[in-house]
């Protein structure tokens, strides 16, 4: 009877950690330096598995979701409810996976018709300190960072046996339940958590370009100043989009080129107004 006791109770840990969990960050940010009153608030979602984690936006998800219920019906893009998918605008078009047993980190976010996608080459390097707290249930301890351009601080706990957290942070001893810069213009906080069947696959929508995090930000920097030479040969619609307006386009069949071009110049200048400041700085 012993040693079935001891089998189940393996059974039921291997089962445990095999569950995929998923974790709900509230993330609030001010991304306009001109107007730091501005401040943007939505959720973000770290789905959290035995071999990697993923966090992306909730309102992503939802967008995506509803743009595939539409294909898999039949109705295609023209049965899609714009003003549902206005609702799903997000300033968090980006989505970072964790390789667990790699330890890599991949950054993913659309310039243009493509996904770009590098892997982060720059280590965090926790300062631990003894200091605790709690934070709702849960017992934390606090650890800062220098990175991209920002000091962070964050609250981790051990009650949960993840090395992980939102955004590009993680390697505590334990989850990161808050994590802050010291100029609180953007924060991760944890709202709540549950178990999910497995993690999604994103819809990527055009194609994967693997580069260097220098280049994507090289590439970023063109976009702003001539969109439309990343939107050639993607069919008048695309998703043409820095930051928050990622898959706001469309509906350009009918419309001339060059006023295609200006509304896009235009949108694109507006938005770059709009996030003149990044979550990474540097």
């Amino acid at each position: 009877m012993k040693k079935i006791g001891i089998i189940a109770l393996a059974l039921f840990i291997q089962h445990i950690s095999a569950q995929n969990n998923r974790f709900v960050y509230q993330v609030t940010m001010k991304p306009d330096a001109e107007n730091k009153t501005d401040i943007k608030t939505e959720n973000a979602y770290l789905d959290i598995s035995g071999e990697k984690s993923l966090f992306y936006s909730e309102n992503r998800f939802k967008r995506d979701s509803t743009m595939q219920k539409a294909f898999q019906s039949g109705g295609g893009r023209g049965s899609i409810n714009r003003e549902q998918l206005e609702g799903f605008r997000t300033n968090i078009s980006y989505s970072i996976e964790k390789d667990k047993s790699s330890q890599k980190i991949l950054f993913k976010d659309r310039i243009g018709r493509d996904i770009y996608t590098y892997e982060e080459d720059r280590p965090l390097n926790w300062k631990m300190s003894s200091e605790t707290t709690k934070i709702g249930e849960y017992k934390v301890q606090k650890a800062t960072t220098d990175f991209a351009g920002r000091k962070w601080t964050a609250w981790f706990t051990t009650d949960l046996p993840y090395q992980d957290g939102p955004y590009k942070f993680g390697g505590l001893p334990g989850l990161i339940i808050k994590v802050e810069d010291d100029k609180g213009e953007y924060s991760f906080d944890l709202m709540k958590n549950y178990k999910i069947a497995e993690i999604p696959a994103l819809n990527q929508f055009g194609n994967t370009v693997k580069v260097k995090r220098a280049d994507y930000l090289k590439q970023q920097e063109k976009f702003k100043t001539d969109p439309m030479s990343f939107m050639q040969n993607s069919g008048g619609g695309g998703f043409p989009g820095p930051p928050t307006a990622r898959g706001g386009g469309g509906g350009g069949r009918n419309q001339n080129p060059a006023d295609m071009r200006k509304r896009m110049e235009e949108r694109v200048k507006e938005e770059v107004k709009k996030n003149s400041n990044p979550i990474e700085l540097q």
